[in-house]
């Protein structure tokens, strides 16, 4: 958050400092999209009704760092926020809720009433704008901003709503093809104008990078996005209502200068399908080729209670472990492999038809490994 935007709280200490508690605490949870019901960014919020509200992230959560207010006012401002994922998307999606008695967005520049976002998708930690950079007397401010600001976690001040014709998220960095397809998406809804009180509703999806290049996408790197990886997330709402100055910095994190540094978001954890969204029992495996030989390692990862393991490797052979090793007799060659899971719940396979290749790039019409 930029410095003439807010009225920052006298940071302590004990404030200033990510302490081991904060980093292993059990934090919040991001929920799982089924892929059957990925939601669609059109404003009409149907697809989040299967959302549990014990996903909701509420204003009792946050406070109100600028010290305006001692303590919550539903009736002047309320907020909250659920965060969703996909499984094989790189992508966090985000439906923000916020009713308040003066919405404040009648500019064009930074001031007006906004959702600040910070995503840390590798849970890297430490500073990532210029200000805060760790070599001040080596880097420029500006050489920090493009080579530094917005790299290894980003920030986001989502206008709620946009001033008319302006554009919906500052993006803090040099990166600002991060706010464009196909790495981000939005839709607002409301019925208000400047001044006036209501609800807004908004649903959206960022794409966090674990190196977010000022040269491009092209030249970046996606955070991956598995089920139980913890991610630093935060967000803090900047409250405007007709002032020059702001009327509440209210801030999930526990410092006001998490919007530099990424040892100081909060802990998320992309959690794994509720079980209504999956079978009793369901068949999964992965492998890897171990480089210059014909030996696969796979991996079992289904779901529900697992008795027995059958795999049929696609050359005549079989094994009844859970997580085999196999070595194949002739390279060159692609693999139909098959894993059969038992359990109490029943029965479950799958099958990948030429997934697994154990390939020769040097040697592609002769026998190398030997």
């Amino acid at each position: 958050m930029i410095a003439a935007m807010a009225v920052a709280a006298t940071v302590t200490g004990a404030m200033a400092q990510t302490t081991e508690a904060e980093v292993t605490e059990p934090g919040f949870k991001v929920f799982q999209f089924p892929r059957t019901a990925i939601p669609r960014i059109d404003g009409e919020f149907s697809d989040w009704e299967i959302v549990p509200e014990s996903y909701a992230v509420g204003i009792e959560e946050m406070w109100d760092d600028s010290k305006k207010h001692e303590g919550i006012d539903k009736k002047t401002l309320d907020i909250k926020v659920k965060v969703g994922w996909v499984e094989g998307l790189n992508r966090l999606y985000f439906l923000y809720e916020a009713t308040d008695d003066y919405w404040d967005f009648d500019q064009l520049g930074l001031r007006n009433d906004t959702y600040e976002i910070v995503v840390d998708g590798d849970l890297s930690g430490g500073p990532h704008i210029e200000r805060f950079r760790n070599n001040p007397s080596v880097k420029t401010q500006a050489e920090s901003f493009f080579e530094f600001q917005n790299v290894h976690a980003q920030n986001y001040h989502i206008m709620t709503p946009p001033t008319e014709g302006k554009s919906w998220t500052m993006v803090w960095g040099p990166q600002q093809w991060l706010k464009y397809l196909p790495y981000a998406n939005y839709a607002y809804d409301y019925n208000f104008k400047h001044g006036e009180s209501g609800k807004l509703r908004m649903e959206f999806y960022i794409t966090p990078f674990d190196y977010a290049s000022p040269e491009g996408p092209e030249k970046s790197v996606e955070s991956k996005l598995d089920t139980n990886k913890k991610i630093g997330l935060c967000w803090a709402v900047i409250d405007y209502d007709g002032g020059e100055e702001n009327n509440g910095f209210w801030n999930l994190s526990k410092h006001h200068k998490m919007y530099g540094n990424a040892s100081m978001e909060r802990l998320f954890t992309l959690m794994p399908l509720e079980k209504q969204f999956r079978k009793a029992i369901e068949c999964e495996w992965t492998f890897h080729v171990v480089p210059e030989t014909r030996t696969v390692c796979f991996k079992d990862q289904s779901y529900g209670e697992i008795k027995k393991w059958h795999w049929d490797f696609g050359d005549g052979t079989t094994s009844e472990e859970k997580n085999p090793t196999h070595t194949y007799e002739k390279d060159n060659a692609q693999y139909v492999v098959t894993l059969t899971v038992e359990g109490p719940a029943g029965k479950a396979r799958q099958c990948k038809v030429w997934e697994v290749c154990v390939w020769d790039k040097e040697n592609p019409s002769g026998t190398a490994f030997e």
